[in-house]
């Protein structure tokens, strides 16, 4: 495959979108470009997926998103600068292109958007934090010294202003001044960290509005009584702050001169908003925010091992479909008000479950092509990126990944019998397993159940999928996908003769399991009577069909059941699956190769249903016909009856 640079990549992106003039909103997350897009009949999704570099591409939450994995940051930083620069030309307060999207998929669209530009820096000081605790539980470090007071500034600080950095985020989600939005956020931080002029004990002095309050003296705004909670850390206060910021700067900046616009409005609204915020929003938010972390700690209460479970097991759904940013701002939101958080422990058995099923296929499987991409991705996922591993390894084998979502539960079951927690917010991965590290070693630490929970995850995914991961079919082409390499290498030595010739040179390969009958007994004429070309058949018996020869994909009909390959040596082959399929309109395939692809004998073609094939009131026997004999003299059946995919099934004469 070409490997293009990022800017490369992001072009063909874009033109596969529709071009720039069909992106409202462009934003992206830990390993997804989402676009929000005019109109979505302008978008190609197969050649979005068909740019090197791309993984695939999921539609969900209102969102066309593109997922590329670890190097989303460079091919975004590749797209027009007026695409990714302030996005309040082009988003209502709702979020971009909110307006077509029902309630939850703009709420999510809404937290995606303020929390993944957050969440690399949020790891990275979480991590720093979860590494200074096991420093000083191991002693390695002094808690009391000015080394260690340094390190946990850097590492708390992002915390202790986190209201600042939503706020910048929200800013440009909401379509608000973000200087405006920063500067409300400060001030609800302002009234517990800045000493202001009171009257202290009957003398002036400086004392911060809430240590003045907590105290037991009044604090009033115009005679109206106070209440100052603390906002180091919130979440949902500064969102909803924000979010009022917003449609207040749009009605005055409807109203006002341009002339004064640029000082007028951030002057009207912060006058407005901050005592807004202190007075009504910023108390009842923080009781919102206090209410839903009570009512989840009932809910884990009520059952943990069973919370902990369904959880990690429904996870990685969540990702595909793009929904588990909705429960991020809750785990933040947790950690915020309660110190800790025992729901986010679960994720982490999520996430190596999917692992340890990306590492089972690698110790499984033997062709090199999947062992590469297998390999990496297990590498990824340990390491907190999980679609390399969901999108490129395990979904497209189906099993493997409902063993790691199986595995993830039993993890799951784990660290929420034993009560496990973080005690900060990060990517889940083995570099952050510190973040469970809260309490000394010892009886009643929840670090070694988190710990275990984890491991059970990985290890039981990697054992199920290298045992239980695999169909026949799926095995036999992995073992004609390995001979092929192999052939290639013997190509490569001099004298050899090219790898189309080596492997299966003389002979096409059955597209599926099943029984191989001639063709002339096919119940279609254009087939049985050689009008076409000869060939063979196979009356299949699995819905996985692969390529019976080594070439290029020239030919893919849009309902799937029809393929045309190329070899090398110029034969070109047709695949035909099922008789009067092309009324089905493509209803019973799914994971079809695209055009271009290169293939080897009994690589993946396309994944059929057969029930519901027969249930259409067709016939599955799939045809194989020579179209053009290239340097073919002839073709022979080699025998009829039984056979796997990936066996040789018709003899070519050179």
């Amino acid at each position: 495959m070409v490997k293009l640079s990022p800017s490369q990549t992001a072009d063909e992106i874009l033109a596969a979108v529709g071009g720039p003039s069909n992106v409202k909103e462009v934003t992206h997350c830990a390993t997804r470009l989402r676009f929000v897009l005019a109109d979505r009949a302008k978008a190609d999704k197969a050649a979005a997926q068909a740019v090197p570099g791309v993984i695939t591409v999921v539609e969900s939450s209102g969102q066309f998103q593109v997922v590329i994995g670890n190097a989303v940051a460079k091919v975004y930083d590749g797209l027009p600068g007026d695409l990714t620069s302030e996005a309040s030309d082009r988003t209502s307060p709702t979020g971009g292109g909110a307006g077509t999207k029902n309630p939850i998929s703009r709420l999510i669209d809404v937290m995606s958007g303020i929390f993944g530009p957050l969440l690399g820096v949020m790891a990275a000081v979480a991590m720093l934090k979860g590494i200074l605790m096991i420093a000083t539980e191991l002693d390695w470090l002094s808690a009391t010294s000015t080394t260690y007071a340094v390190l946990f500034a850097a590492a708390d600080a992002f915390f202790a202003f986190l209201p600042i950095m939503i706020a910048a985020t929200a800013a440009r989600k909401f379509g608000s001044n973000m200087f405006a939005a920063m500067a409300l956020a400060g001030s609800m931080l302002y009234t517990q960290l800045i000493g202001v002029n009171l009257i202290i004990d009957g003398e002036p002095g400086k004392m911060p509005l809430q240590a003045y309050l907590n105290a037991g003296n009044p604090v009033d705004f115009f005679g109206i009584p106070l209440q100052l909670p603390s906002y180091t850390g919130t979440v949902i206060p500064v969102i909803i702050a924000v979010w009022g910021l917003s449609w207040l700067e749009r009605g005055l900046n409807k109203v006002m001169h341009e002339a004064v616009r640029n000082f007028m409005t951030p002057l009207i609204s912060l006058a407005v908003m901050v005592p807004l915020v202190l007075l009504t929003i910023g108390p009842a938010a923080t009781w919102l925010a206090e209410g839903i972390a009570d009512g989840l700690m009932w809910v884990y209460d009520l059952s943990p091992l069973a919370t902990g479970a369904l959880l990690a097991a429904l996870w990685q759904v969540m990702v595909i479909f793009g929904i588990h940013w909705g429960l991020v701002p809750i785990f933040i939101n947790n950690i915020a008000t309660l110190g800790y958080d025992t729901l986010k422990a679960a994720i982490w058995p999520a996430v190596m479950g999917q692992a340890g099923a990306a590492l089972g296929v690698f110790l499984r499987l033997k062709s090199r092509k999947t062992k590469g991409l297998a390999g990496s991705a297990t590498l990824s996922a340990v390491f907190g990126i999980t679609e390399p591993a969901i999108y490129g390894v395990n979904l497209p084998r189906k099993r493997p990944f409902f063993i790691g979502i199986t595995a993830a539960a039993v993890g799951g079951a784990i660290t929420g019998a034993f009560g496990a927690k973080v005690y900060g917010y990060a990517l889940s991965s083995v570099l952050t397993l510190p973040l469970g590290f809260g309490d000394p070693l010892g009886l009643g630490s929840t670090f070694v159940p988190f710990v275990i929970g984890t491991a059970v995850s990985l290890v039981l995914a990697a054992v199920g999928t290298y045992f239980f991961g695999f169909s026949r079919e799926t095995l036999a082409a992995d073992r004609a996908e390995y001979e092929a390499s192999r052939a290639d290498a013997v190509a490569g030595e001099p004298g050899a003769q090219p790898a189309a010739e080596v492997m299966h040179a003389n002979s096409l390969v059955a597209p599926a399991s099943g029984r191989v009958v001639d063709l002339a007994q096919v119940a279609d004429p254009v087939f049985s009577s050689g009008a076409m070309g000869p060939g063979f058949a196979v009356v299949p018996d699995s819905g996985e069909f692969v390529s019976p020869i080594s070439g290029t994909v020239v030919v893919v009909q849009d309902t799937g059941h029809a393929f045309g390959i190329r070899s090398r040596d110029g034969l070109e082959i047709l695949v035909h699956i099922g008789i009067d399929t092309v009324k089905l309109a493509g209803a019973p395939f799914r994971d079809a190769v695209t055009t271009g692809t290169v293939v080897r004998a009994g690589d993946h073609l396309v994944t059929a249903d057969l029930d519901e094939i027969r249930r259409a009131g067709c016939d599955p026997t799939t045809a194989v016909i020579v179209v053009n004999t290239g340097t073919a003299t002839g073709v022979d059946l080699l025998a009829a009856g039984p056979v796997e995919a990936g066996a040789p099934a018709l003899a070519i004469q050179h």
